[in-house]
């Protein structure tokens, strides 16, 4: 309803297109800061607020700048199907073509995004036109993720699914033939609770029913201006505990070696193990289950990345 009326989406997009690349460094290098400080050591960015090429190319190079220049590691995401513009209100098909002929090219040409998303959701892209856009995606080398039944089952776990996406984010309208499709066919559940804490919707994914059936479940904040606002990955952590009925070793592991594999990193960082990159958050707190429990507060005492001190809230006391 919001996105209908030209907000949400649209109103980020109308300003991220104004802004220029050095603005949307220091927006962003401030957003990673909070992550950095918060135990986040890896982080997916999508693009999707751009939905031109010029402008998508502008937000996957501020990627690009900052993967090179913060601790953390910036994996890109070309989101370009997240909205249809208002220039291409009454033109979708229109807006489709530009990106598969203009953008999806563009965008490779230039090794700009490892993963390409697709909003599948009543009002935003069908499946079909999702498959188009993915399978098109897949010709120019990148990998796949998809967004889906977030709000409606539009059967986006099936399609993920059926495409063999690495991913497939939102799914809390997810249907049981959907949890079987991701099953099936290794995709990873990264389900976004604060999103739907945020939303107000009153139901979260199933990730009981995910894990019960074999589901690779992971975590992330969905950080965005219109639904998430949050760069905490605590926070999320006790919407997992809260709202999605996950136990505290299950959320360990969907911060980490799950997450890792969303992204397609297991083998660099996720777990401790000799030849991966030490990344590494350390908690203040007295016992895994307090650390889900005492929430609201920055439980962090340490971040390590990469083998180095990059966060030391004791030594700031």
């Amino acid at each position: 309803e919001i996105l209908n009326m030209g907000g949400g989406i649209l109103s980020t997009v109308e300003n991220t297109r104004k802004a220029s690349l050095d603005e949307l460094v220091a927006e962003a290098k401030s957003r990673l800061n909070i992550m950095l400080n918060h135990g986040t050591t890896t982080v997916e960015s999508k693009s999707g607020y751009g939905l031109d090429l010029e402008t998508e190319k502008k937000i996957l190079e501020v990627n690009k700048r900052l993967d090179k220049t913060h601790p953390i590691d910036v994996v890109s995401t070309f989101m370009g199907a997240h909205a249809i513009p208002k220039e291409y209100k009454g033109d979708r098909e229109g807006f489709i073509k530009l990106i598969i002929e203009e953008m999806i090219p563009g965008i490779a040409k230039e090794s700009l995004a490892e993963f390409i998303d697709c909003f599948c959701e009543e009002g935003v892209f069908t499946t079909e036109e999702c498959r188009k856009i993915l399978e098109k995606g897949r010709e120019y080398g990148m990998k796949l993720k998809l967004h889906g039944d977030e709000v409606e089952s539009v059967k986006g776990a099936e399609l993920a699914g059926e495409l063999k996406c690495i991913s497939a984010e939102h799914l809390i309208a997810a249907s049981d033939e959907g949890i079987k499709a991701l099953s099936e066919n290794d995709v990873v559940a990264v389900l976004l609770p604060s999103t739907a804490f945020y939303l107000m919707l009153g139901k979260f994914a199933r990730a009981r029913d995910m894990i019960d059936n074999n589901v690779a479940v992971a975590l992330a904040t969905d950080c965005n201006p219109g639904t998430s606002p949050t760069e905490s990955m605590q926070n999320v952590m006790t919407f997992a505990c809260f709202g999605m009925r996950m136990l505290p070793n299950e959320i360990i592991n969907a911060m980490t070696i799950n997450a890792a594999c969303a992204i397609n990193r297991e083998k660099s960082v996720g777990s401790i193990e000799k030849g991966k990159k030490a990344d590494i958050a350390i908690f203040n707190s007295k016992n895994l289950n307090y650390l889900v429990y005492h929430f609201g507060i920055n439980s962090i005492d340490k971040v390590i990345k990469n083998g180095k001190i990059v966060v030391d809230r004791e030594k700031n006391k």
